[in-house]
């Protein structure tokens, strides 16, 4: 029992880790009628691991993880190029009956 409560205390620092913030978007908020939240995640985050963090961070059921990866854009400030980065996002679809208040912190 005791080792149970052991990795479960360093699951928790790496999921902070995983959800940064969420995304709130017109688009994003539309989503949440379906039961659908959407986070940004790092690049090297898996559907598996991101699942994992928000059943746990946040208490719920998780039905689903769709991800995507935003390509960033090239763009010029004072006639010198630059690029913004990459960024991943995660649509997470809950079950029934579950919600997740994104004006709240964790």
């Amino acid at each position: 029992m005791a080792k149970a409560k052991k990795d479960a205390k360093q699951v928790a620092e790496w999921m902070y880790e995983i959800i940064r913030t969420p995304v709130i978007t017109e688009k994003a908020t539309m989503g949440s009628e379906h039961g659908q939240v959407t986070f940004k995640v790092p690049l090297s985050a898996s559907k598996p691991r991101i699942k994992t963090a928000v059943e746990t961070l946040f208490d719920v059921k998780v039905k689903g993880v769709n991800t995507l990866v935003q390509k960033g854009k090239n763009k010029r400030f004072r006639g010198i190029m630059g690029r913004r980065s990459d960024m991943k996002k995660a649509v997470v679809t809950l079950e029934e009956g579950q919600t997740i208040d994104v004006g709240t912190g964790v």
